[in-house]
């Protein structure tokens, strides 16, 4: 069909497109919805196709519409942000002629036009704030097809992210299909995470997503803590407006020099902060060298990143290993970051999933040694003796408070069974 007047596109189309669809739509000021749909499943979901398009305009107050869907197998949810971007922007769009009774601020839509839920809320009290988090698996978060099957792979946690992975142009489409994965899409037992863009644009992603239940959200490019102190308050603004006080955590990225310099006083910067972490290939492009599979260039930088997560109290993640295909390169980088300090890293494909959380579990030998340390621990205790005894060998304190937080984290794991 001709598309003229108020017109707007989203998503793509082709043969090599999975789980996904195209969108085209021309506002119109009368003749109802003419719905054209081409699918290989037509026969089997045409209808429920034409269906959803005709729910989803109705719910934006758009009775005259002539729509093109060009489906290549996606899920209703990934339909309805689709509609709902190519929507946005025919009302956007500065060409054509927005036909009476079109709303002219695409911020506020007559209507709900989200999907509806089928993946509940956090319960009140949310994520917990020392849950594993070893690895954090990163979905494009304008590419449905990496998020439905996410959760198979067990990460600790999934990030929907809306900014590296995107093209700019999409950004408003990203976001709308972030929202309705977060309502939509069971990711198991992954925290759910999202990665907004640098602040002033991240402010909107939170406007669109907060809304939805994230249990954490990312900060890129972090410099100042006033930058995560004003995130912090947009998103409790935010709560308060859904009726909700669980919380949102935070993890700023720290990847530029400043950051790094900044990093005590960033993961400081509030109470919701749970996780520092570093954005390797952002930092050495700031310092102008290369990125190295030994990492000798950024040493100092995620020693500095341990230390300060260390003083404040909050979870050390490190940088994503960008190799996929070098899984040893990736063990060798993933057991380093453990004996600095590091509780877990991000991930860019699943198959990295499984060697982060070998590499970042105790070893059956330090396993074995914790437990004879607290097991004389408590024999002293029991006897009232102050001085712990190994052996011949006294033990200082440190090293029994190593030992127990050992014991409790391979308990967490389920590598020994609860107490």
């Amino acid at each position: 069909m001709a598309m003229r007047g108020a017109y707007g596109e989203a998503g793509r189309k082709g043969p090599e497109i999975r789980s996904d669809c195209w969108v085209g739509m021309e506002l119109a000021g009368e003749g109802g919805l003419q719905i054209t749909v081409r699918s290989k499943v037509e026969a089997l979901y045409g209808a429920s196709i034409r269906r959803t398009v005709a729910e989803t305009l109705a719910t934006l107050g758009t009775p005259h519409a002539r729509v093109e869907v060009e489906d290549q197998g996606a899920l209703p949810w990934v339909l309805e942000a689709r509609l709902e971007a190519a929507w946005h922007r025919a009302v956007r769009s500065r060409g054509g002629v927005i036909p009476a009774g079109i709303p002219p601020d695409p911020s506020n839509p007559p209507g709900d036009a989200r999907p509806p839920r089928s993946v509940p809320l956090p319960p009140d009290g949310g994520s917990p704030r020392d849950r594993l988090r070893r690895s954090r698996l990163y979905l494009p978060g304008n590419e449905p097809k990496f998020m439905i099957n996410a959760g198979l792979h067990r990460p600790d946690g999934v990030i929907l992210d809306l900014e590296d992975s995107v093209h700019p142009d999409e950004k408003d489409a990203a976001r709308l299909l972030v929202r309705n994965a977060l309502r939509c899409v069971d990711f198991g037992r992954a925290e759910r995470m999202v990665r907004i863009n640098q602040l002033p644009m991240g402010l909107d992603d939170l406007q669109v997503v907060v809304p939805e239940g994230p249990e954490l959200i990312l900060l890129p490019k972090v410099e100042e803590p006033d930058q995560v102190v004003e995130v912090a308050h947009r998103i409790r603004a935010l709560q308060s407006e859904e009726g909700r006080s669980s919380p949102v955590w935070l993890m700023p990225i720290l990847e530029t020099a400043l950051g790094v310099e900044n990093a005590l006083d960033i993961a400081r910067a509030h109470e919701t902060v749970v996780a520092l972490t570093i954005g390797l290939e952002d930092y050495t492009a700031d310092l102008g060298v290369t990125k190295t599979k030994e990492g000798t260039e950024t040493l100092w930088a995620r020693s500095r990143v341990v230390n300060a997560a260390r003083a404040a109290g909050v979870q050390a993640i490190d940088s994503v290993y960008g190799d996929v295909a070098d899984e040893e390169g990736l063990r060798v980088w993933a057991l380093r970051s453990r004996a600095m300090g590091f509780v877990g890293m991000g991930c860019i494909h699943p198959r990295q999933i499984r060697i982060l959380h070998e590499a970042f579990a105790p070893s059956s030998e330090e396993i074995e040694k914790a437990l004879r340390i607290v097991a004389a621990f408590r024999d002293a205790r029991a006897r009232g003796l102050g001085v712990v005894s190994l052996g011949s060998k006294m033990v200082d304190r440190p090293v029994v408070l190593r030992a127990l937080r050992l014991v409790e984290e391979a308990r967490a794991l389920g590598i020994l069974p609860p107490e």
